[in-house]
């Protein structure tokens, strides 16, 4: 079973090109929670295009009440980032290498190259009761780095997966997962645990899973758009049957 995550960015951005509250973003989280989802996501950028500081407060007291709902927050960790995660203390803080003006994550840390930056940072997040995952490409190599920084998780970057999928090539398809298998079976093998998020959807995800030794997905963009063609409440019900991941359910922590 796979926790889900749902990456609620677009609705914000959504409501933010007309600069109203409609959508109202705290009645579709609470819309999607009714449907049994149990992590909500987040990635706040400097220039709050779409999730802003006062959405993250607003659903950060929204999910108080949400005793079994997970609230992750992904960002660059900027001294403005580590200030509203220190403030929030959500259940998990997600670390990606993203500059200020970047349209959306397309790469992992390089460990070894950001180890003194990482170790730091992680150690302020354990301090602050927030578990720690790093945004990391399909490399097996550098889970022996992730130990060292003292990341609790991974968060996989499975764009590269996505693209082959739909690209049809099924041996191919069959190449690059086996990296991503082989990265989430060596993290396994020394306690971190295995996220994984980007440009997975209805299609892929099934097929994704199938590596073993994933705790979370993280899922917003394709959601979004699948929503806006089968409607959400029926688009949620696929996704957690696909993970598994129904309310009362118990899951790997």
């Amino acid at each position: 079973m796979t926790l889900l995550s749902v990456n609620v960015n677009k609705i914000a951005l959504l409501r933010n090109s007309r600069g109203t509250n409609f959508p109202d973003l705290l009645v579709f989280v609470r819309r999607i929670l009714a449907q049994g989802v149990r992590g909500i996501t987040i990635h706040p950028r400097p220039d709050e295009r779409h999730i802003t500081r006062h959405d993250a407060f607003e659903l950060s007291t929204l999910l108080g009440d949400y005793a079994d709902v997970e609230f992750n927050i992904e960002g660059y960790p900027s001294a403005e980032f580590l200030e509203l995660i220190k403030t929030l203390r959500p259940a998990q803080c997600t670390l990606v290498p993203d500059e200020p003006g970047q349209l959306t994550s397309d790469h992992g840390w390089d460990v070894r190259a950001h180890e003194a930056q990482l170790t730091a940072v992680i150690a302020q997040l354990r301090e602050w009761g927030v578990r720690s995952s790093l945004f990391l490409d399909p490399d097996p190599t550098q889970i022996e780095s992730v130990k060292r920084v003292g990341a609790d998780r991974i968060e996989l970057y499975t764009e590269e997966y996505a693209r082959v999928f739909a690209g049809g090539d099924f041996e191919q398809c069959t190449q690059v997962l086996s990296r991503y298998q082989q990265t989430a079976a060596a993290a396994t093998l020394v306690g971190i645990g295995v996220n994984a998020g980007h440009d997975l959807n209805l299609k892929n995800l099934s097929t994704f899973l199938g590596i073993g030794n994933i705790i979370e997905v993280s899922i917003g963009h394709a959601l979004i758009v699948e929503s806006l063609e089968m409607g959400m409440d029926d688009v949620l019900a696929l996704y957690l049957a696909i993970t598994g991941d129904f309310a009362g359910d118990e899951h790997v922590s």
